[in-house]
């Protein structure tokens, strides 16, 4: 069932890069990455875990700065 949620959290970011808009292209993306973080932790991978945490960051800093 893991493994369905790692290619289901992949389809997300592959959704994600095909956005024109920045902002649509953060949004979505930072539901992938916290899909990601679910996924790395079931499995015990922490760097995945690690990874997406910090794109998340990114992703919610670069929204609030509004770029």
């Amino acid at each position: 069932m893991i493994e369905i949620w790692g290619y289901i959290s992949m389809i997300v970011v592959l959704i994600s890069v095909m956005m024109k808009d920045i902002k649509k292209l953060r949004m979505i993306n930072t539901i992938s990455c916290i899909m990601f973080v679910i996924y790395g932790v079931a499995l015990g991978a922490y760097p995945i875990v690690i990874m997406n945490s910090l794109v998340i960051f990114i992703n919610i800093w670069r929204l609030y700065k509004g770029e």
